[in-house]
Order: structure tokens, then C-alpha cells, then sequence
């Protein structure tokens, strides 16, 4: 069986027999039939690193904070670990509309349907229920389904779920598990204070049990992992393949007021396709990305506080090759997962390490060979060696060509 969601993780995935051997089996965790047999189903019967690790700890009641990419498999670890916990207990005996007894947030309505979309998979013998609730979709369609049967499982984004917990159409004072998936995510797309807003809304964190997954630890999500979850288990899983060998990687040495005319001849170049630009902070892209269409670019802006909708057309935009170029924070970027990706640029370079090996990764997919491009200036030169240490190897550090510098 091919693994169309390499989210999911699971057998399909690996490519030796001699790693699988040193994979948990999913039937050595004790799991219910409803969830095992769903399971085999799916092709999946060794657990991917982020479930081995997470797994044992979720689902003996523990809470759990988590760092782990997209791909990794983190949505099946927390949806097996939810839908053990909702069949292991015996729902209330009186039960309200609109009453989840587990809830699911997500920064976006894509990682949403999708996460949906896997829980149905997963829980296809369990005869629980999976709602959600997303903003730009038909809210009294979402409204009636909450009425006409009761909620097990409860997937939204932050903005549409409180909307509706304020109109008292939805209530979390009973959940007994909550999930924050993509933590960071949620704080460039300035989620937060809704997050906040809604985990008040559930029982005292000792009264319910959390899981919050994030693909980089920064002091911010460490923060609410402290003010949300109670004694924590902390699993790691870092990206199997650092920057694969695939991906040709140049550092241009420069000024930084020369930056902008080099990408500009970059994206010139009859050889550049589908183009990503990285910037660090949501400011810069911004300035880029008005630069660039100044200089008549068809250049695309990808940054959390972009309207979801508009983010939507931009990325169907730059799949179709409408746009030279799109300018990306890492981690507005770091969820996108498009063929045919030629060139990389690091306008700035990284403050994370982790970061350098997620924007690279997006070219060089899907067999096709790519090119990442580092504008190295007096700024950020210093990220270099923290990069070079997670790679375990040296970058070459090399003056732009001149072909690009006329």
C-alpha cells in the first residue's frame, strides 16, 4: 500500500526492513480492536518515530509536548492517543448538543479537513463522531451537524470554534483532551489570545489531558506549554533527512543593499521555477514582496496574517505558474508541499537552524533535483556555523557569480 499522507505515518513509509524491525509494532501498544483493525486497514502496522516515542506516554494518561515536523506522522500519534482515551471511557450518561469530550485545534482550515479527514480513517470502526468547525465554509451547514449528533471529536481553527462557543452553540467545559497542533504556527498567524480564550473554556489542565505538538520549541511555545499542560512528557524527533542530497546548496557572500538586485536577477534566470523566497520576519517579506512588484515581478505573499482565502488563491496561483516567485515566511512556508519548486532563496538567513533545513526542503521534491541560494551579509553570516553543525558539513561560502552581479 502507498501512504498517500505521509502525515499518517506508518509502515508504507520506510524503506528498508532492517529500520522497520527497530519500529514499535502498533500491536504491541495494547490498542482496542476498533482502532487496530482500522489501522491494518490502512497499511500502517509499525508506529513512525513521533508515535513510538509520544505513544506509550498519551496513552497511559500522561500529557505531552511534542516537536515534530509535518511528515512525521504526529497527527495519527495524538488521533490514535484520542480516540483510545474516548473509547477506554464510557460516555456521560447525559449528554448536551454541541458537548465535545475532545477537541482538536489547527491554525488552518486545510490542516483541519485534513486532520478530519485521517481521524475518519482512523476511527471508521469506533462509532465516534468527528465534527469540525472552520471559518469560510457554510456556518449553518456546521451548525446543524453540531444539533444532529453528539461530538466525540471536535477539529476547528481557533477563530470559527470561539465564535461559536460564544454564541453557545459549543461547549468544552466536559473535554477530557484537548490537542494544539502546529503551537508555533498559531503564534505567527497571531492565534493566541483566541487559543487562550478557548483553553480557559475547557476544565483546569490537572482535570483534562493536553497535547501540544510544534515544530520548533521557541521560548514563546515553551511558555504556553507551562501555562497549558501539566507535567509534561517531552518527546523530540528531528527531520529524517537533513537536507537531502537533492538539493545543490550555494552561500552568496554580499552587502545587504545588495541583496534585492541579485534575487532580482535570480528570478530572471531562464533556469528558475516556481521560486521561493524566505525572509524571517513577516515586516521583511512584506517589503520584499513590494519591492519586487515595483520592479514588475508577478510575486506572491505568503505571511500568517494573510487572509485565509487570499492564501489559498496565492498558493493555487504559484502551483499554476502565474507567479514567478513567492515570498514566505518559514512558517507560513513550511506547510506548503508543491512539485516543481526549482530554487530556494534565503534572503535572510535563519535564526533556527531547523529552519535552514525546512526551507531548503522544499525543492528538490518528488525525485527533482533543486537549487537552495543563502544571501550571507555582515547580519547574518554568524547563523552559518549553527547551520553547518546541523548539516555535519561545511557550506561553501562563495562571491555571487557575475553573471548575476552586472
Amino acid at each position: 500500500m502507498t501512504d498517500q499522507n505521509p502525515e499518517l505515518g506508518g509502515d508504507a513509509s520506510e524503506s528498508t526492513a532492517s529500520a522497520a524491525e527497530e519500529r514499535l509494532p502498533f500491536d504491541q501498544l495494547d490498542l482496542s480492536d476498533q482502532i487496530s483493525k482500522a489501522l491494518k486497514d490502512m497499511g500502517f502496522t509499525h508506529c513512525s518515530p513521533i508515535q513510538q516515542k509520544s505513544l506509550p506516554y498519551s496513552l497511559s494518561g500522561h500529557d505531552v509536548l511534542g516537536k515534530a515536523q509535518t511528515g512525521t506522522g504526529k497527527t495519527a500519534a495524538f488521533l490514535v492517543a484520542v480516540f483510545e482515551d474516548l473509547l477506554r471511557r464510557p460516555p456521560p450518561e447525559e449528554r448536551f448538543a454541541g458537548e465535545a469530550r475532545s477537541l482538536v485545534i489547527a491554525p488552518t482550515r486545510e490542516l483541519v479537513m485534513q486532520i478530519a479527514k485521517d481521524a475518519a480513517a482512523i476511527g471508521k470502526y469506533s462509532g465516534l463522531h468527528v465534527h469540525t468547525l472552520v471559518g469560510g465554509m457554510d456556518f449553518n451547514k456546521q451548525m446543524q451537524a453540531l444539533h444532529s449528533r453528539f461530538v466525540d471529536i471536535l477539529v476547528a481553527t481557533p477563530g470559527r470554534l470561539l465564535d461559536m462557543c460564544e454564541r453557545k452553540e459549543v461547549f468544552l467545559d466536559q473535554v477530557e483532551l484537548l490537542v494544539i497542533d502546529e503551537a508555533d504556527r498559531m503564534l505567527d498567524m497571531g492565534f493566541i489570545p483566541q487559543v487562550k480564550q478557548i483553553v480557559r473554556r475547557t476544565p483546569q489542565k490537572t482535570h483534562r489531558q493536553t497535547m501540544l505538538f510544534s515544530a520548533t520549541f521557541s521560548q514563546d511555545v515553551l511558555r504556553l506549554s507551562e501555562q497549558w499542560m501539566y507535567e509534561p512528557v517531552t518527546v523530540e524527533i528531528e527531520p529524517e533527512s537533513i537536507a537531502t542530497d537533492t538539493v545543490e546548496q550555494f552561500v552568496y557572500l554580499v552587502e545587504s543593499d545588495e541583496k534585492l538586485g541579485l534575487l532580482g536577477k535570480l528570478i530572471e534566470q531562464p533556469d528558475v521555477k516556481n521560486l521561493m523566497i524566505f525572509a524571517n520576519r513577516r515586516d521583511e517579506c512584506r517589503k520584499l514582496h513590494e519591492s519586487l512588484r515595483k520592479k514588475g515581478f508577478r510575486v506572491g505573499l505568503l505571511t500568517g496574517d494573510i487572509p485565509q482565502a487570499k492564501r489559498v488563491r496565492t498558493l493555487d496561483d504559484f502551483k499554476l505558474g502565474k507567479l514567478q516567485a513567492l515570498v514566505a515566511t518559514d512558517v507560513a512556508g513550511r506547510g506548503i508541499h508543491i512539485d516543481g519548486v526549482s530554487h530556494v532563496v534565503n534572503y535572510t538567513l535563519p535564526e533556527e537552524p531547523e529552519d535552514y533545513v525546512h526551507r531548503i526542503g522544499r525543492t528538490g521534491r518528488a525525485g527533482n533535483s533543486g537549487q537552495s541560494i543563502s544571501f550571507a551579509c555582515e547580519d547574518d553570516a554568524f547563523r552559518i556555523p549553527a547551520i553547518e553543525e546541523l548539516l555535519g558539513r561545511k557550506l561553501k561560502c562563495e562571491q555571487p557569480p557575475e553573471h548575476l552581479m552586472d
